[in-house]
């Protein structure tokens, strides 16, 4: 891609279109990093959140929620949240209305398909296993980091309460330990990513030095990997190698990501 640059530069200095208007604070580490290295370009960031969603017969009489295309948001939330405010929100419900938990995702643009691929092996290794390289028209590449552990269950029909409310503070529960895996991942995908962008830049330009300066720079790496994996707790490290559950059968990775 010779014009990367030029697009990198146009990408970022359009101004942010999601309702937010800025990036998620626990998405901005990672976006910072990418964005501070020539070779990639993030698109789209979502940090992970919580939503109560109400469907398409609501939206003309939906009072307070946010519009979004045919449903109204009665509530977002990006960090944990209580049963008293999924109760609060559903008041307001008319229609039907799902709660949703929605992981982790990042759009970025890459110059090359190797850098793709060093982000792609970065994402599955950090437990974001549905993430995925596309090629486009032009040469452009872009990897999209995904997760599969989602959430969405149907709380109320035409405004009515469908469960109990013993059951919404379980879901919310279930709900919130998904938020913090999410969170977990998040952190070791900042750490691995930081690490491998360092090597991979340390292989681009080799040191002067040979022998056994070289031989002490990979085993000093190597020990900084081992190091960051002893500091992982055995329950971590289990649920960093179970395989997600549930699959999004009809996975568009490139739709757009509204934040």
């Amino acid at each position: 891609m010779a014009a990367f640059p030029q697009r990198k530069a146009q990408c970022l200095g359009r101004a942010d279109g999601s309702r937010k208007g800025g990036l998620d604070e626990r998405a901005a580490g990672v976006v910072q990093l990418l964005n501070g290295r020539p070779r990639f370009c993030t698109t789209s960031s979502c940090s992970g959140r919580l939503v109560l969603l109400q469907g398409p017969p609501a939206v003309r009489e939906a009072r307070g929620g946010i519009l979004k295309k045919n449903c109204a948001w009665l509530m977002v939330t990006h960090e944990l949240c209580t049963k008293g405010d999924v109760m609060t929100a559903l008041e307001k419900a008319t229609g039907d209305v799902v709660l949703k938990f929605e992981p982790f995702v990042l759009h970025v643009l890459c110059q090359e398909l190797q850098d793709a691929q060093l982000l792609h092996s970065v994402a599955i290794d950090s437990g974001f296993r549905n993430s995925g390289i596309s090629v486009g028209r032009g040469g452009k590449i872009m990897m999209a980091v995904r997760s599969t552990h989602c959430l969405e269950v149907p709380l109320s029909h035409k405004g009515k309460l469908m469960v109990s409310e013993e059951y919404i503070e379980f879901l919310i529960h279930v709900a919130n330990q998904k938020m913090e895996e999410n969170m977990r991942r998040i952190d070791r995908f900042y750490k691995r990513l930081e690490l491998a962008l360092e090597t991979a830049l340390g292989a681009n330009h080799p040191p002067l030095e040979t022998g056994n300066r070289a031989v002490y720079l990979r085993r000093r790496r190597r020990k900084t990997v081992q190091e960051q994996e002893a500091h992982t707790s055995p329950k971590d490290r289990s649920e960093e190698l179970e395989l997600e559950d549930g699959a999004e059968s009809s996975l568009d990775i490139f739709a757009e990501v509204t934040i």
